[in-house]
């Protein structure tokens, strides 16, 4: 019983730092990107991976995990898929509309079922596929605005949706199949992708913006959020591999629905985007689906959990039991770390300091908002530039007291 609750513990906290650390993550990579202008998404990513093997490399020095070797050629070739479908999905945003990009994104979700459905014989119920159903129609009416096609982008995404379901899936089945955790997968696999992105990062970011990520002109502002994404990225990583490991690809993509829902009403509650009954309808119905997903898998996970038991009933094959919130005991799952426990409290500790870090950052760009406002109303100025405005602060400074 103790062991149920343990692992029910690890697998809440995974999902909660996969959604607090994704939110976070995309809201600072919209500081970076739509108010600084550094658009070199595909790089940053490389970046973001360093940071990740770095800090996992320090995790192992101070013994935190275990390093636990296994085939190269399947790490290598797991690296290097995961590295190419990142970029095939940045190349999809670039030659297709923000509507088909939507659409690629939803279709990640079908093309996982189809092929865990022809290779793995994993067996899906009517009432699970009609969860996923209304889950995509909400996200669908949610975001899919405008579907402008052609024929490079059409491909790009194809191939994009075909790299990223095989490697979610080979992240689930290399877990279970070698007996690796989330953490040893990830640390082995790092140094791959990390290296596919630097070679094909500048070049496909050159080919998308028609700039040149290393002519930039890098402020200090533009630094902090950087060092900010990579360090809030690490936690997206650790948590990606960690979910898809306890739960399953598809409960991750649903879980990454749920994700798209949470950053468009950031964007209205917080930024003022504009929001329409539409995305209000959309994203109920996505929730509806979300929950309906969630009920049927536990259901259905109990349900192979009492016949697994049972001596008298024959084995039932592998079905979608994968809950957003999992009743299983953790047989023949894997544990993170040295056991659930100490996997749990990890994922708690992460999540409690990802937390600190987003709450500060978010004061600190208050403060300093509020704070340059305040001096501009009562000297009748005006300075957009951070760096011009503390710069005319210092030398009113100097004036007064001269």
């Amino acid at each position: 019983m103790s062991e149920n609750r343990e692992f029910q513990l690890g697998t809440i906290g995974a999902l909660s730092l996969s959604v607090v650390s994704s939110v976070s993550i995309v809201i600072c990579n919209k500081a970076l990107i739509s108010t600084l202008g550094f658009t070199f998404a595909t790089t940053l990513t490389s970046w973001h991976l360093l940071v990740t093997f770095c800090s996992l490399h320090v995790a192992l020095w101070m013994k935190l995990f275990e390093h636990k070797p296994f085939d190269a050629r399947a790490v290598m070739g797991f690296g290097i898929l995961n590295g190419i479908s990142i970029g095939l999905l940045n190349l999809s945003l670039g030659f297709n509309s923000v509507g088909f990009y939507q659409m690629t994104k939803l279709a990640i979700i079908p093309c996982t079922v189809l092929l865990e459905t022809l290779f793995f014989r994993k067996k899906f119920s009517r009432n699970i596929q009609l969860s996923l159903a209304i889950l995509l129609l909400g996200v669908g009416i949610a975001t899919v605005t405008d579907l402008q096609l052609n024929i490079l982008g059409s491909i790009l995404s194809l191939l994009a949706v075909v790299t990223t379901c095989i490697a979610q899936i080979m992240t689930n089945t290399i877990q279970k199949k070698f007996k690796v955790s989330s953490t040893q997968l990830l640390y082995q696999s790092c140094p791959y992708q990390a290296l596919t992105l630097f070679i094909i990062g500048p070049f496909l970011d050159g080919l998308l913006t028609n700039k040149n990520v290393f002519a930039f002109k890098y402020t200090p502002q533009v630094l902090f959020f950087i060092v900010l994404s990579c360090l809030i990225s690490v936690s997206v990583n650790f948590s990606t591999f960690l979910v898809i490991g306890k739960t399953s690809p598809v409960t991750y993509q649903v879980l990454g629905h749920l994700k798209t829902c949470l950053v468009l009403a950031f964007g209205y509650v917080l930024l003022h985007d504009p929001f329409s009954w539409r995305n209000i309808l959309g994203i109920l119905i996505a929730v509806v689906g979300m929950v309906i997903y969630s009920y049927y898998c536990t259901v259905e996970s109990q349900q192979q959990k009492a016949s697994e038991v049972s001596p008298q009933l024959p084995q039932v094959k592998e079905s979608e039991s994968d809950p957003l919130i999992s009743v299983d005991n953790g047989s023949g799952m894997l544990s993170d770390g040295v056991g659930s426990k100490s996997g749990g409290k990890c994922v708690m500790i992460l999540l409690a300091v990802l937390i600190g870090i987003i709450c500060v950052s978010v004061a600190i760009m208050e403060w300093n908002a509020a704070f340059q406002n305040w001096i501009c109303e009562m000297y009748d100025v005006r300075t957009p530039d951070t760096h011009q405005f503390y710069l005319q602060l210092f030398l009113f400074h100097i004036i007064l007291k001269k």
